[in-house]
C-alpha cells in the first residue's frame, strides 16, 4: 500500500540524486532514455550515448524550469512524469500521433502544455501512481498559465507488457476530463484537457 506521505515535487537540482536512484544510473528509466526522448529527432537522440541523454536532463533540471515532476512514498521516488509546454517537445510536435491538429491557430489553445511520458518503480507499479502523476502534471501546468494540456496516451485492447504504457493509459486520461481529438493511429488517441473554459468560469477541473 501507499502511505500516507504521499508528495509530489518538481524536479529541481537538489532532487536529481532521488531521480537517478529511480531511473536507475546504468538503466537510466526505459533502455537509458533518460526521459530525452520527447525534447529531439529520432536521428538526434539516437546519436547520444546513455550518459549524452543523462547529462542533457540533467542540464534542463540545472536551469529549469522543472523538466517534470516526482512522487514520493515517503522518503522513496516511486514515480515520475514530464510535463512541459508543448512547443518543447520536438518528437511529440513532429509524431504522426501526437502532431497539432490542422486548424486555425486562432481557434486552438495560445499555451499548450504536454505530459509525454512517465515512468514508474517496479515495486510500484499498478499500485495507482499514474492517475496521481497526471493528475498532479495538470495542477503544474494550469499554474504555470497552461490553456490546454495534451497527452498521446496508448488505448489498449489487450494487457500492456512492460514498458508499453510509458505514454500513459487512455482511461486514465479519460477520467481526468481529457477528451480525444484525434486518432491517427488505432491504439494511440491524441487527448486534450482544455482548460479555457475553467479559466473564463474561474472553475477548478475534474480531477475524478
Amino acid at each position: 500500500m501507499l502511505t500516507a506521505s504521499l508528495a509530489i515535487h518538481p524536479l529541481t537540482p537538489d532532487r536529481w540524486d532521488d531521480l537517478v536512484g529511480l531511473f536507475g544510473p546504468e538503466r537510466g528509466a526505459n533502455s537509458g532514455c533518460w526521459c530525452l526522448w520527447p525534447f529531439l529527432r529520432g536521428r538526434d537522440w539516437n546519436a547520444m550515448s546513455r550518459d549524452e541523454r543523462r547529462d542533457g536532463l540533467r542540464d534542463r533540471t540545472e536551469t529549469g524550469p522543472a523538466p517534470g515532476l516526482l512522487v514520493y512514498d515517503g522518503s522513496v521516488a516511486a514515480g515520475w512524469v514530464a510535463v512541459g509546454p508543448r512547443a518543447q517537445y520536438i518528437r511529440f510536435q513532429m509524431a504522426k500521433t501526437s502532431m497539432p491538429l490542422d486548424t486555425d491557430p486562432a481557434e486552438g489553445p495560445a499555451n499548450p502544455y504536454a505530459i509525454p511520458c512517465f515512468y514508474i518503480r517496479s515495486a510500484y507499479r499498478k499500485r495507482g501512481l499514474m492517475p496521481v502523476l497526471a493528475r498532479a502534471a495538470v495542477d503544474h501546468a494550469t499554474a504555470l498559465g497552461a490553456d490546454a494540456v495534451d497527452a498521446c496516451p496508448i488505448d489498449p485492447d489487450k494487457p500492456l507488457t512492460w514498458g508499453e504504457g510509458f505514454v500513459g493509459i487512455a482511461s486514465v486520461f479519460g477520467r481526468l476530463g481529457f477528451e480525444e481529438i484525434a486518432r491517427r493511429s488505432p491504439k494511440r488517441p491524441l487527448m486534450r484537457l482544455d482548460l479555457r473554459p475553467a479559466r473564463r468560469a474561474g472553475e477548478g477541473i475534474r480531477t475524478g
